[in-house]
């Protein structure tokens, strides 16, 4: 198979689909590899990186798009890479179809075999391939949230883990899942007073264990995000529905009740946001202020420190991107069904339910769509 890897488009995103070492595993493998010139500057991987490995290097990312088999990224396909797909295609990379119908019906049209990485399940009902990237972004929420609390940013100018005789900023964490323990790991390290919310009283209890009566744990509800946002800090957005858009636990309405300057840190972006003003920010502007209230909702945060993002993305892909590769897509999909959960559209059709409920679009069974 003729794999290839364009470069990242989406504006600041310096990561890469494929590290060297994919590339020599999948050249090992009896595949052929090519990258586009200078796809790995950004996560500080070089084109000779890619030669001593056995890769192709070609000059532009038409010819990647025209001549791959499967083509392997990291972001979701921009409009211009989107009309360059075609039907026997396979893509490989991150999607979040639910809030973007305009990249949904692209990839239906285009005919291409699209797989997302964040809708691969494993056998304990993980996502094994969102996870990584979560826990980057989850450990930089409290960092960036800090960042955007400094009164030189907007901020209301407190200091997450205080001084001797001043409080520490209180930091309310939406969400106990990867993401939000990965915050609440950065955030109580940091030193700040942090409650976390969750609807499973399992996981809460695993929470309380391992930080060890370091943080709260609340139940999630309504009444409760809106009790606490009056007193926060920082609130972190990390809630999760798998393939879905994100549900809006905070409206604007509550952003009154909130304390002038307070920071809105929104993980849950890539899914549509789970506070209702959010909207998709870049690393080159990352916040903006409604009603008085900062928001940081860059919609690629793994991509600001690229280099660690990518090999951390690239030891979860690379398992799944051989399979892919050493049997064909329906092979690899019938024999490990949590890789058939990653197929989001086929032929013209799209094959993943939460999307077409979220986008009011029929879904074709994905068993039936290995037989199209």
């Amino acid at each position: 198979m003729l794999i290839g890897c364009p470069k990242e488009i989406k504006p600041q995103e310096f990561r890469v689909g494929l590290t060297p070492n994919a590339a020599q595993e999948a050249i090992a493998h009896g595949h052929q590899v090519m990258i586009e010139a200078g796809a790995g500057m950004g996560a500080g991987f070089v084109d000779d990186d890619y030669i001593a490995a056995g890769a192709q290097i070609v000059e532009n990312a038409e010819e990647v798009f025209a001549r791959a088999d499967m083509v392997v990224k990291v972001k979701e396909p921009q409009a211009n890479e989107r009309k360059q797909l075609r039907e026997g295609q396979v893509l490989f990379t991150y999607l979040h179809l639910a809030p973007d119908p305009a990249q949904t019906r692209d990839l239906i049209e285009s005919g291409v075999t699209a797989i997302a990485y964040e809708t691969v399940t494993d056998r304990n009902g993980g996502l094994p391939l969102l996870a990584p990237m979560s826990e980057v972004a989850g450990r930089l929420a409290p960092q960036m949230g800090a960042w955007a609390l400094q009164k030189a940013n907007g901020g209301r100018g407190v200091l997450m883990g205080g001084v001797p005789g001043v409080r520490p900023a209180d930091v309310v964490i939406i969400g106990g899942g990867v993401v939000g323990t990965a915050s609440a790991r950065v955030a109580v390290g940091m030193g700040a007073n942090v409650t976390i919310l969750d609807r499973s009283i399992q996981r809460m209890s695993y929470l309380d264990d391992i930080f060890h009566g370091r943080l709260t744990t609340q139940f999630s509800d309504s009444a409760a995000i809106e009790e606490l946002i009056q007193r926060a800090d920082m609130v972190i957005g990390a809630v999760l529905i798998p393939g879905a858009a994100a549900p809006k636990l905070i409206r604007r309405e509550h952003l009154a009740q909130m304390k002038p300057g307070a920071v809105l840190v929104d993980v849950a972006i890539d899914q549509g946001g789970c506070f209702e003003t959010s909207h998709a920010t870049t690393h080159q502007d990352p916040i903006y202020e409604v009603d008085g209230i900062l928001h940081y909702c860059v919609a690629n945060m793994p991509g600001a420190v690229a280099r660690s993002a990518t090999i951390a993305l690239g030891n979860a892909t690379m398992p799944f991107m051989l399979a892919l590769a050493d049997k064909g897509w329906r092979k690899a999909c019938e024999d490990d069904p949590h890789l058939l959960e990653g197929l989001n559209t086929h032929a013209g059709h799209l094959t993943y339910y939460a999307v077409g409920k979220a986008l009011g679009i029929d879904v074709l069974a994905p068993s039936k769509a290995l037989k199209v």
